[in-house]
């Protein structure tokens, strides 16, 4: 008899609705895993903070209780940037977090969040999973102790919200900006003093005047933390973040301590809430920007030719830096790159072709 049938014989679930939400255990129960989640995001954080929840809550729907989870948001069980050295000593099983704010342990982080003239999210996902992306996620992971899937998307990000115009690379000498990542480092050559702070830190910094400017994400979440009551000038389609993913980073030792079926449950878990959170970026994004334009004066720019040829000079400088840190940096810049160039030039004649005259057609904007 297997594990299911034995549990609704003796009476311990009921009907097909509760056995539709997970996936199909082992015929030999095991013990129940207890993972302790921490985050980078605040508690019910619209679209970051619940997508973080909602996959905790997942986890231990999927696994039919197998996994039970507790969540802690940023503050709550330790700081938002605590997180990392929080899993990679055992103290706690898994962070969700952006990668690319552990750049400082290693630049080879950036990469599984977002980078400058980086991949789109359908193209990250492709190097993720087929391209040997995860690969390269694993052997940089492994030397701090830890193993990531990922877990999340908020596909391509804003460039920002601005108290001023931005009108050439001349006009970031200066500003102070909140911007984390190798995006941070292009700003930085082009003159910029640039901070890394978590979700929670960012408004009362703008507000106050610390900081000048600031990238979070897009409109559906952008909206929700009001940065518009301090900077009007919002610039779409940032170079800093094209897309890429989430992280779901566990204790490498605990996770391999789990049985394969408990690690496919929360791959599983993962994959489901990465699709998701994009999805939902995409299907708000454009609701909330208009209740930024039309609700709350917001103006809407984008960056010039001249200010994008001047991040790309920028970019170049950085990724020069990156691939001189260490060989397993150079090799994730290489391959990453190269993939980059492939499947973007796969997508400019097919999808983006489509798209820009489908939109000319149709008259979008």
């Amino acid at each position: 008899m297997d594990r299911r049938s034995f549990i609704k014989k003796a009476g311990l679930i009921g009907g097909a609705a509760a056995a539709s939400t997970t996936l199909a255990a082992p015929a030999v129960a095991q013990a129940k895993k207890e993972m302790v989640i921490v985050s980078t995001w605040p508690r019910d954080f619209p679209g970051l903070g619940i997508s973080a929840q909602r996959l905790a809550d997942n986890i231990t729907k999927l696994s039919d209780g197998a996994i039970t989870t507790q969540y802690f948001a940023a503050g709550e069980r330790v700081g938002a940037f605590d997180s990392f050295d929080e899993v990679a000593s055992g103290n706690s099983q898994a962070y969700i977090a952006a990668d690319y704010y552990w750049g400082g342990k290693h630049p080879g982080y950036n990469y599984f969040t977002s980078v400058p003239f980086g991949m789109s999210t359908p193209e990250w996902n492709a190097w993720i999973k087929f391209g040997g992306g995860q690969a390269l996620w694993d052997e940089l992971s492994g030397e701090f102790g830890l193993k990531a899937f990922a877990c999340g998307s908020t596909g391509t990000q804003a460039g920002g919200w601005f108290n001023k115009e931005i009108n050439s690379a001349d006009d970031f000498k200066g500003l102070k900006m909140r911007i984390p990542g190798l995006g941070g480092q292009v700003l930085t050559k082009l003159g910029a003093s640039t901070v890394s702070l978590p979700g929670g830190q960012i408004y009362e910094n703008l507000v106050s005047g610390a900081i000048d400017a600031t990238e979070w994400v897009g409109p559906y979440n952008d909206y929700f933390m009001k940065f518009f009551e301090a900077a009007k000038y919002y610039y779409t389609a940032g170079m800093h973040e094209p897309g890429g993913g989430l992280a779901f980073g566990m204790n490498k030792s605990w996770f391999e301590g789990l049985n394969d079926w408990e690690k496919a449950v929360i791959e599983a878990a993962c994959m489901q809430e990465h699709a998701a959170s994009h999805e939902e970026a995409i299907a708000k994004n454009g609701e909330y920007l208009a209740k930024l334009v039309n609700e709350n004066g917001v103006q809407v720019r984008n960056f010039n030719d001249d200010v994008w040829d001047s991040f790309g000079g920028a970019a170049e400088e950085v990724f020069a830096e990156v691939r001189a840190h260490s060989p397993l940096a150079e090799k994730i810049d290489t391959e990453f790159q190269a993939k980059l160039r492939e499947y973007g030039g796969m997508l400019g004649k097919f999808e983006t072709s489509f798209v820009n005259q489908r939109n000319r057609v149709l008259g979008l904007v």
